[in-house]
């Protein structure tokens, strides 16, 4: 294992830096950095700019429009954006439908719907959670019965992450009852502008309305929107869920994290309290432990080797560390972290702060990210399924 990045792989990561520099809008950046709330234009703005240069899908293979980068370069990439400050991908469009497409779709799927996702025009969500159905995929209900030349969808969907936003929706739904749970589920694609899909924002403890509830009551939606076979669907979402877990762990975004709690303690006058420093120093020490687990899988997937099975690793820590970051930045600031402003999280608010502006977001993005340890496989799960196939 070569951890050391080439002369070729360096000058790679020094170009994308400037192309970055020089196209990440100012005002989406000062609001990355200072953990202020992204509209749906900023992440939209930025996602276009990264489709007109080709980059929206920079995982996609270049027979599907993308740039045909190897795992180093992706990394590489997806690091510079962090560390400069742009938003994380949305990730359900060109993270996670899009190689479902590209691996199960057909030719005429893949020409109706890559070209949206890759140029960003087109918002996707992720219709995977239920009530009684979260961890626990299997287990969904909603339904979609054949019917001639379409299906009929009945049932309801919850966490849907950004669903306000969504134009189109990715959903395992059920197609049979008979047999094992999992051999009664397809991958459909539906329309959220179709009759009968109707979106419920749920208001979280920091305020925001970031996640969703989806009604569907008899929706209409072409058989031609079945990914792959019917039934099999549970295939196809393994696939995407090895995407999504390792999406999660983020270890780019958690570097710039990193350098935002430094800067609010320095302020805050406890950077050079010893024990605090004690804690930073075992958090970035997680960092970089995350990293190098993250750049074995690189390693192994660049030399052609068998890719490590740290799926569910890689979640559970790089959820735990954002958490973490999300308690010491709380701490630092002390008793001004404390007020829940949620006018704060806005640009260019200038209400009443009780200490600095820099801490006032900060009791927002502390509740926001208890979401982490639950979302995409709550950790105990994840820890179970680490126990039988990486232990053994």
């Amino acid at each position: 294992m070569d951890l050391a990045f080439t002369p070729e792989e360096q000058t790679f990561r020094e170009d994308i830096r400037a192309w970055v520099r020089d196209n990440l809008p100012a005002d989406i950046s000062h609001k990355v950095h200072n953990a202020l709330h992204l509209t749906r234009d900023d992440m939209q703005r930025w996602a276009k700019i990264l489709g007109k240069k080709g980059w929206l899908g920079h995982g996609w293979p270049k027979e599907f429009g993308g740039p045909g980068w190897n795992s180093i370069q992706k990394h590489l990439f997806e690091e510079e954006c962090a560390l400069a400050g742009a938003p994380r991908v949305v990730p359900f469009g060109p993270v996670m439908v899009a190689p479902v497409i590209m691996a199960f779709g057909n030719a005429e799927q893949q020409q109706r719907f890559l070209p949206g996702i890759a140029s960003g025009e087109v918002w996707w969500s992720q219709g995977y959670s239920e009530p009684g159905s979260g961890s626990d995929l299997a287990s969904v209900k909603t339904r979609a019965e054949r019917q001639g030349d379409k299906y009929i969808v009945n049932g309801q969907k919850t966490w849907t992450t950004l669903g306000q936003y969504g134009d189109w929706i990715f959903c395992l739904v059920r197609t049979s009852t008979e047999g094992k749970p999992q051999t009664g589920i397809s991958f459909l694609l539906i329309d959220m502008k179709s009759p009968g899909v109707t979106v419920r924002p749920i208001v979280l403890l920091d305020g925001e309305a970031e996640v969703n509830e989806v009604f569907f009551d008899n929706v209409e939606v072409p058989a031609e929107n079945l990914i792959g076979e019917e039934n099999k669907g549970w295939t196809y979402a393994k696939h995407l869920l090895s995407h999504e877990r390792t999406n999660i762990a983020d270890v780019n975004r958690t570097k710039r994290e990193l350098e935002r709690l430094k800067r609010i303690a320095k302020a805050e006058g406890v950077y050079d309290d010893v024990r605090f420093r004690d804690e930073v120093a075992k958090l970035e020490v997680d960092v970089v432990a995350l990293e190098m687990m993250v750049l074995r899988v690189l390693a192994a997937e660049k030399s052609g080797k068998q890719s490590l099975d740290v799926a569910g690793l890689l979640k559970i820590r790089g959820s735990e560390i954002q958490q973490r970051f999300s308690e010491l930045m709380m701490q630092a600031a002390g008793p001004y972290a404390l007020p829940l402003i949620h006018e704060a999280m806005e640009a260019g608010w200038q209400g009443d702060a009780v200490g600095a502006l820099h801490c006032a977001p900060l009791t927002s993005t502390y509740f926001n990210l208890r979401k982490t340890t639950i979302y995409g496989g709550s950790n105990e799960v994840q820890r179970n399924i680490v126990a039988q196939v990486v232990l053994g």
